[in-house]
């Protein structure tokens, strides 16, 4: 079943300013088209101020307003953003008219959990982005673009075709583009819904305004083949966003990170591709007072793609960054790229959670802690056994790989930080109880080269009450003596 969602922004040109990110509730801000208000924040509409005024009025009405120029550059980079959010829920997304998005969902309802629950995710994906949008569901792509765009409240959502008319004839002809360049001639006729637009005379509406109003109504009844051009993702991923005001405090900095995050999800799921450390960007000062630019590192346990859980590492790694100056621009760059695994296949899930679970464990406490603090054991090349760990930061795969070892000899679980001398007692060494030798021994002569060598037989020894122990007979000694090195589970 093909199914399409029609995403309309209703204030392109306020949301694109939102890297100033003034309180709305609180920020009285108008945004102007040379001299014109085309668009205000409701704390700029509670003081009168409304769009289609001249900036001189609105001025006089509001003093307290601030007026900002429309930027069209920003408006096509926030719906560009848009379109690249949106491909973590559907490869299939276009361009629609005005400031639009169609996407083609038939077959992500069953991954995302039907109609409902994706339309809920694409509502808050949206917001992240910092846009006011309305969502319209219809088996048309021109059907879901008329009811996002319609401005009276109502509906949005329809699954079949019937119904779908039966809203849509409502509409007013305006709100079709191909119409848009006859509206004084429909007016004088008359025809002021796409109901009557569609009960007109196919061949003299033909002749009076081509075949390109034909042709709309036609694929907004599903009647003619709907063509579009589909968002590519780029072949690598880096995004910045220019602030318009400077930032100071590093918990500002995620508001403004939420859009790039969201951006780099769409990127991913395009690519089907996960990420296992990303580098967030942060510009300061240009010119005489020039600083070089803060680059937050963050590496992942496993790697991931959703912008929830990049987000939550975000504010942990942010919740410690002392800013040294204002940042003027954010940017986010895509470290190593993996091939996203496969969901697991077992009708059972693990105990104690998932190992996804656990590495979000790792990330969150090396966010929290510093990645000095939180380490993991990784085997070294040396057979002394003291010498043969060395602790490195949990999420450093490249140093855990490069400095493992192939030790196929057997190693007690517990290894004691200091060897214990061990007393004899009937010529056996004695520990709580006198000790049987059950293996061994095992030569461990080396480290002559770094000026620690050491000549050991090791054995393993058992007590009378089962308890199994590794020992060793130090023969570097000038009289060799017993040793408790580590203990069995």
């Amino acid at each position: 079943m093909r199914l399409w969602i029609g995403i309309y922004l209703t204030q392109p040109s306020l949301d694109a300013l939102n890297p100033l990110w003034l309180d709305e509730a609180a920020a009285p801000l108008a945004v102007l088209d040379h001299d014109t208000v085309v668009a205000v924040t409701p704390a700029a509409s509670r003081l009168g101020v409304r769009p289609g005024m001249r900036k001189k009025g609105a001025g006089a009405l509001a003093p307290a307003t601030a007026f900002v120029q429309r930027d069209a550059l920003r408006e096509r980079q926030l719906l560009d953003a848009a379109a690249l959010a949106m491909l973590q829920y559907t490869p299939e997304v276009a361009f629609g008219p005005d400031a639009s998005l169609l996407l083609e969902v038939g077959a992500s309802l069953r991954a995302f959990g039907g109609p409902v629950a994706l339309c809920r995710r694409l509502r808050g994906t949206l917001r992240q982005l910092g846009c006011h949008a309305h969502l319209g569901m219809a088996p048309t792509a021109h059907g879901a673009w008329l009811l996002a765009a319609r401005p009276a409240p109502g509906p949005r959502r329809v699954l079949r075709l019937a119904p779908m008319m039966r809203r849509v004839s409502k509409l007013p002809c305006a709100l079709l583009p191909a119409a848009r360049p006859y509206q004084d001639w429909l007016d004088g006729i008359g025809c002021r819904t796409l109901a009557a637009l569609l009960g007109l005379p196919r061949p003299g509406l033909q002749r009076r305004c081509g075949p390109a109003l034909i042709q709309a109504l036609d694929q907004v009844r599903g009647q003619a083949p709907e063509l579009f051009d589909w968002v590519q993702a780029p072949l690598e991923f880096s995004a910045r966003i220019e602030l318009l005001a400077r930032i100071e405090h590093s918990h500002a900095i995620l508001a403004v990170a939420r859009r790039l995050v969201q951006q780099l999800a769409g990127w991913l799921g395009a690519a089907q591709a996960a990420v296992s450390s990303i580098v967030l960007v942060l510009e300061h000062e240009r010119g005489r007072h020039a600083r070089p630019p803060t680059r937050l590192a963050i590496a992942l346990a496993d790697p991931g793609w959703q912008p929830e859980h990049l987000l939550r590492l975000l504010k942990e790694h942010l919740d410690r960054l002392v800013l040294e100056a204002p940042a003027i621009a954010v940017g986010l760059q895509a470290g190593a790229i993996v091939s996203r695994a496969t969901p697991s296949a077992t009708l059972f899930t693990e105990p104690g959670g998932t190992p996804q679970d656990h590495a979000r464990l790792l990330e969150l406490l090396v966010a929290r802690l510093g990645p000095d603090r939180v380490l993991a054991p990784c085997p070294h090349p040396d057979h002394r056994p003291e010498a043969a760990n060395r602790w490195l930061p949990i999420l450093d795969r490249g140093q855990r790989a490069e400095s493992a070892g192939d030790f196929a000899a057997e190693r007690p679980l517990w290894l004691l930080q200091q060897p214990i001398a061990l007393v004899m007692r009937h010529h056996r060494p004695y520990y709580g109880t006198p000790l049987r030798l059950l293996h061994g021994p095992e030569r461990i002569e080396n480290g002559w080269w770094d000026g620690i060598p050491v000549l050991r037989d090791y054995f393993v020894a058992e007590s009378e009450d089962k308890i199994r122990y590794w020992i060793y007979l130090d023969h570097a000694l000038d009289e060799p003596r017993w040793y408790l090195h580590g203990l069995y589970a």
